[in-house]
Order: C-alpha cells, then structure tokens, then sequence
C-alpha cells in the first residue's frame, strides 16, 4: 500500500517520505480501515519538526484525522462491519492507505455527512469546543466576556470567533500579518500585531492562543485582567510560551489544552457527544471549513507547500488511494 514515514525529525517537506508498505491483518478489537480522505493540520506537522520529541517515538506515520471505509475485522468486534464509513482516531498514522486501529477507537460517520465534512470533523471542532468548556469552567457564565483569538484567520479561529459570539462574548480577532484580514470580513474587531506593536490599552478578560512566542508573552504581560485566564493550545511560531511572563501574572490563570489529553480520558460515551455536537455543526455550517486543494498521496510534496503557503485560503486534504 501507499504510506509515509517519518524516519528523522526535521522540516516537514524534507523529512516526510513516500514509502510502500505492507499492510497489516487486523487482529482481536482491530479493524482496518481504508483510508477516503485525510486531513493536514499544523497538529500533524508540529511532531514531524521535533518539537515534541520527548513523546514522538520514530519512526512514525503523520496524520491524526481523517475518514475511512472498513475493510477487514478482527476477531470479537461487532459493533463494526466491513463497509462501515469511520473516523479512526486516537493515534497518527492516517497518511497512508490502510490502517489498522482498535474498533473502540473507531467513530461511525453519518450518511449525511460527506467525506470532505467528516475529514475535517475532529481536530479543529472538538478543539474549538474544548477551548469553550475551558473558558465556560473559569468564568461560569461567558457573557459580555471578552475574549481574544490569536490566528484568527485560521480555520479554528474562525469556529472560535463563531462560538464565543454565540456565548454573547464580545471576540477579537488577533492576526500576526494583514493577509489573513480577508479572511474575517467585517464580522469581527481585528488587531493585527506581532507582539511587537501591540496597541496601548488592549484588555482582555481570556485569550486563546495558537501561537506562542513573543505575541504570547505579550498578550500575558500586557492585556488580561486580573483574574482572567491565558488558554494555548497550540504553537503556530515555533516557540514556547515564556516562563517568564508566566510568572510575572500570579494574578492570570494559564492553562495548555491538548486535545489528545482529554480524548484519551475523556471515555467513549464523551467523544460520541462530542462527534455528535460537531456533526451538528457541519450540517449548520458552523464548523464548516474552506477546501483550499485535495492533493492524491503521491503529490505529497505539493501538498505540503501549499499548506506552507501564507496565502493559503482553506483545508489541504489527502487522498490516500492515488
């Protein structure tokens, strides 16, 4: 089958390789899954850089989301059939055309949501609604809150910026360059800063970050309210958070959100309602994400540097199968 491999950390375009590989007879609890269509996400490259070498184990095979068709089954599992359309999740390895996954690990797709909504149904909303429970778990009620987004240009910080106004929160949209403003329209107040330049009396009751670095020491330092609270749950820059800063805010809650923390103990029961919830809002359109290009495996390359593209205007997807 087609695959990629991780064999040394290093720059994604560099290190990233198209393999042929054997695939695997499912065994008990196992199933295998075909792979339809996979998503790239910063949360798949990040790894492939090195930066959370202390719990990457190498070789590996990226790609944390995707959806996918049942092929085989191993034995004691009855919940699935082959033909069954899945999200396997819990684990990389979904940028390739096969992949074997424990059947507890695997979420069924509903008919009504194709496989373009379903690759992108993961990572990005259940991220985005997280980010919330956080914000609702240190402030209670969220109203007339305000709260800012750092890449709000992203397609998370797009879900974001929607599920906080539909809290009655007042959100800003922080962007480090003009290029992403296009993406917000006239919704939303704007503040494009890298840190830097960021404007005198910006006050915020919470900030959810994607970014760290120096934007974030700022944001820390300069523009929460005491007693507010300093969400990342993400590194867009490269760079941590600095300790520092950190600890100059006594008076500032700070708290990393990793998805992959909570959907390996939040339970079964929790993820379903989680799927369910972001099932609902790709019907509605509220986690509905632009599609920028789907790239076959075999032009991985390609799809690499367009999702490198700072102009970039929507989701890469992968279609392992060509």
């Amino acid at each position: 089958m087609r695959s990629t491999l991780v064999r040394q950390f290093g720059d994604p375009e560099q290190v990233i390789e198209l393999v042929d590989a054997a695939r695997i007879e499912p065994g008990a609890g196992e199933v295998e899954v075909e792979i339809s269509l996979a998503a790239i996400n910063p949360s798949d490259l990040i790894p492939v850089t090195g930066a959370y070498r202390a719990r990457t184990e190498l070789p590996f095979v990226p790609g944390f989301e995707g959806v996918g068709v049942v092929r085989r089954v191993g034995g004691g599992v009855h919940h699935l059939k082959p033909g069954d359309r899945v999200m396997p999740i819990g684990a990389s390895g979904l940028w390739q055309q096969f992949v074997v996954r424990p059947a507890e690990w695997c979420f069924a797709v509903p008919d009504d949501v194709s496989d373009v909504q379903a690759a992108m149904s993961y990572v990005n909303p259940l991220t985005a609604l997280r980010l919330v429970e956080a914000l609702r778990g240190h402030f209670g009620s969220l109203e007339h809150r305000s709260v800012a987004v750092t890449a709000a240009g992203s397609a998370i910080g797009a879900m974001l910026m929607k599920l906080l106004a539909m809290e009655g929160v007042a959100p800003t949209a922080i962007l480090r360059s003009e290029k992403s403003r296009h993406r917000l329209g006239q919704a939303y107040p704007i503040v494009v800063t890298d840190g830097s330049n960021l404007p005198g009396g910006t006050r915020f009751d919470a900030v959810l970050d994607a970014v760290g670095g120096q934007l974030a020491a700022e944001l820390i330092s300069r523009s929460i309210h005491p007693g507010g609270t300093f969400i990342q749950y993400g590194a867009l820059s490269g760079i941590p958070v600095p300790q520092a800063a950190i600890a100059a805010r006594a008076d500032v809650r700070f708290a990393f959100l990793w998805l992959r923390t909570w959907v390996h103990s939040a339970g079964r029961e929790a993820l379903e309602a989680g799927f369910a919830r972001s099932f609902a809002g790709l019907r509605d359109g509220l986690f509905a994400s632009p599609v920028a290009a789907t790239y076959p495996l075999s032009r991985l390359g390609e799809a690499l540097a367009h999702q490198a593209d700072p102009l970039r205007n929507g989701k890469i997807l992968l279609d392992p199968c060509c």
